[in-house]
């Protein structure tokens, strides 16, 4: 077994303001297993050492840039030097970082969507493989127990043929023009020049259409998209309606939208097979429900025995006992830990486990990319279906 030692981290982005980048690092130190040493946590140099202040980094590994950091980093010896970097920057820098980071010599764990373009997605997957470094994308939701749980019971047959998959993610806070009153997540969010060419569908339909995937091992095959914008002046699309064909026949609705009135984060999913269907609710994971055909529903519950023993990823990503909450940032500890259990088992030249490789990685970032683009070339299309496939 490689060894458990505590591997170092980098966090790029995270500064004064941040929403993500504090996600990451509060999520990576979760299980003790990482320590976080450095970062270049904002473009402009003095808040990213205000920043380094309140994290309690070494002033000096508080860098004004990651260009900087990559040199200075590379400067100390190996023990001491980061181990990873994790980039929590806005999209359009997500490429240049990461491919900086990979050639210097470090893994990475990137947040999504994982780059500015789809070319942008199949150079960095090349980047990937000629340097055998551990990458990791941050779509956090198949880091919940019980979506584990629901995609085991795919594989194994248990629901039979997927014939059917519903899924929405709806929230309401870009319902009015936010980026106008300089709100930092709204504004980057809002401009095409740093979000790319997908608003909602980027944000929040990549974690959508991500969610099918992993779940039922169906890649979709068809797309055939409306895109709106609601939202007077607004540039990016605020809603998103569209219909999925998958592989083996199976079809699908896929429905995100940041201007649904009332509204939180209803991220959720319907499975539906010949025998048995699957739902899973983000606001209420702990929780997976199953029907059975002509027996009603089944509600399996989160860090029981019988969870455990249906699925051994589910057990792997769950730490405390039924009853007591589990949810967003425990899901992000869960791919993390897979991901730094990956680093340690290549630097002891050993293979990685299935169990421990679950955990998204560059291939699911090219998907990503190639569902924004596929979308909106539906969406701008007079034919009904486009047809999405890796090139």
């Amino acid at each position: 077994m490689a060894s458990k030692r505590r591997l170092k981290m980098g966090l790029i982005g995270g500064g004064p303001g941040a929403f993500i980048g504090d996600v990451h690092r509060k999520a990576a130190l979760l299980d003790g297993n990482i320590e976080f040493v450095a970062g270049a946590f904002s473009s402009d140099p003095a808040r990213s050492r205000q920043a380094g202040e309140i994290y309690g980094i070494d002033p000096a590994r508080a860098y004004e840039s990651y260009e900087i950091m990559i040199k200075r980093e590379l400067q100390l010896p190996p023990n001491e030097r980061i181990d990873f970097a994790a980039i929590t920057t806005p999209n359009n820098s997500h490429f240049p970082i990461a491919a900086a980071f990979l050639k210097a010599g470090f893994h990475v764990m990137c947040e999504k969507p994982m780059t500015f373009t789809y070319s942008e997605a199949l150079e960095l997957q090349k980047i990937v493989k000629e340097t055998r470094l551990v990458f990791g994308l941050m779509h956090n939701y198949p880091g919940y127990p019980m979506v584990k749980l629901g995609r085991d019971m795919i594989s194994t047959g248990e629901l039979g043929k997927i014939r059917k998959v519903v899924v929405q993610y709806k929230q309401d806070w870009l319902t009015t023009a936010l980026e106008k009153e300089d709100q930092k997540q709204a504004v980057w969010r809002s401009d095409p020049k740093q979000s790319g060419a997908g608003g909602a569908l980027g944000d929040i339909g990549t974690h959508a259409a991500n969610l099918v995937e992993y779940m039922t091992s169906l890649k979709i095959t068809h797309v055939c998209a409306d895109l709106t914008t609601f939202v007077a002046g607004r540039i990016l699309d605020d809603d998103v309606n569209c219909m999925l064909r998958l592989e083996e026949g199976a079809k699908g609705i896929l429905h995100v939208s940041q201007i649904a009135v009332g509204e939180e984060n209803h991220l959720a999913i319907w499975i539906y097979g010949e025998k048995k269907s699957v739902h899973w609710n983000q606001e209420n994971p702990n929780y997976l429900h199953v029907g059975v055909l002509g027996q009603g529903e089944e509600i399996w519950k989160r860090g029981t025995g019988y969870v455990a023993q249906k699925s051994t990823a589910a057990a792997r990503g769950t730490r405390i006992p039924p009853g007591h909450p589990e949810g967003f940032f425990e899901a992000f500890a869960n791919h993390y830990c897979n991901f730094a259990d990956t680093i340690r088992a290549k630097l002891a030249g050993e293979t990685p486990s299935e169990l421990i490789l679950d955990f998204p990685q560059v291939e699911e970032g090219v998907r990503g990319m190639l569902f924004i683009e596929k979308v909106i070339e539906s969406s701008n299309s007079t034919e009904k279906w486009t047809e999405m496939n890796n090139q």
